[in-house]
């Protein structure tokens, strides 16, 4: 079995990134190989992510991870996902097991966060499942920006996307 196809424990290995100041939150489920790799949310050079929130935001596409989080700061947007850690084959959110979530309530309690939003159906089925109560703010389901996710248009994705404002 090659590597590729292996249960792996992934542990996130990055902050929430949020200030007192947030009040929208958008909740991955657990950081992707590629975004392990570079240290960052949505780090796979075709995830749509970063390019749609722009094209919401009425920014330019930010490049650099400094910028994307100067972008989120500015709009008062807190990014983090729902797993601490899991197991996953590779990059497949179907194929989560083994789940320990993340304490959103305490990221909730820290700032003025009113509305949160997940960036997929697995996100949300694991907020819904293992979070939600805690939180007491109902998450929104967003499409996933994952290149996984190519029947969705890069225009229905702003569209619904828009939300967020």
């Amino acid at each position: 079995m090659s590597s590729k196809n292996s249960r792996t424990l992934v542990t996130h290995e990055f902050p929430a990134l949020y200030d007192r100041d947030s009040r929208v939150l958008l909740l991955g489920s657990i950081p992707s190989p590629k975004s392990r790799e570079q240290g960052f949310y949505y780090g796979h050079p075709q995830n749509r992510f970063w390019k749609v929130l722009a094209a919401v935001l009425g920014e330019a596409v930010p490049e650099t991870i400094p910028q994307k989080k100067a972008m989120l700061k500015k709009h008062h947007i807190a990014l983090w996902d729902v797993l601490e850690s899991c197991t996953i084959v590779g990059a497949s959110d179907t194929s989560i097991e083994d789940v320990v979530p993340n304490k959103i309530s305490e990221l909730v309690q820290a700032t003025h966060v009113e509305r949160i939003f997940c960036t997929g159906a697995t996100a949300h089925k694991l907020f819904q499942k293992y979070c939600a109560q805690d939180v007491g703010i109902d998450a929104e389901k967003l499409p996933s920006t994952s290149p996984a996710n190519c029947a969705v248009s890069f225009e229905k994705l702003v569209e619904a996307y828009r939300k967020i404002l």
